[in-house]
């Protein structure tokens, strides 16, 4: 019945900026709801956008980065990722974050896509980047505020990673079955 019909636009007639916490703004915004006309306060989260590296070498092994995750609580499996800063593209953003968080370096590069990673809080995009054929030709530069172990496992360790729940970072998962069928019928998750 509702197949072909689609919601209204909220319009926005106040916005309230809020704290400032360096790695995201607080913006609050008041809308309108388009059939009661009440007006209604609304969280908005603005943020640089976000990239995720899928690196696999040559041995066909995907490059990962163990590290304490503030969040969760606890150490994670994830692939390197981080923020675009300002001024930057997503592709510069993925080779300075594979280089920083890892020490691999490549030359083939795919640009898998982009999601919106909270579209009901945050007003960003994560883009998601393959890098063929990565190798390890620096050092890592991790930020003042990383800890980071760099592994390099294959599509059967990252499996088990996923059942054994250290590997729970959905953004980065996705990123991951866009390159590689992680889905088996019989994996639990």
């Amino acid at each position: 019945m509702g197949k072909h019909k689609k919601p209204e636009v909220w319009q926005r007639h106040r916005v309230e900026e809020g704290p400032d916490y360096h790695v995201l703004q607080v913006r609050f915004d008041w809308l309108r709801h388009p059939k009661s006309q009440k007006e209604m306060k609304r969280l908005v989260l603005e943020t640089n956008d976000w990239v995720n590296v899928v690196a696999v070498t040559p041995q066909n092994e995907i490059v990962v980065v163990r590290q304490y995750r503030f969040g969760v609580e606890k150490i994670t499996t994830e692939i390197p990722g981080g923020m675009v800063d300002n001024g930057e593209d997503s592709r510069a953003a993925a080779l300075r974050e594979l280089k920083e968080e890892t020490g691999y370096t490549s030359d083939e590069w795919l640009y898998l896509g982009s999601v919106e990673p909270n579209p009901a809080l945050f007003n960003n995009a994560c883009h998601m980047w393959h890098a063929k054929n990565a190798l390890k030709t620096a050092e890592m530069q991790p930020d003042e505020g990383e800890d980071i172990i760099v592994a390099t496992l294959t599509i059967d360790e990252i499996r088990h990673e996923i059942q054994a729940g250290t590997f729970r970072h959905s953004l980065a998962l996705l990123a991951l079955t866009k390159v590689f069928d992680l889905w088996p019928a019989n994996l639990k998750v």
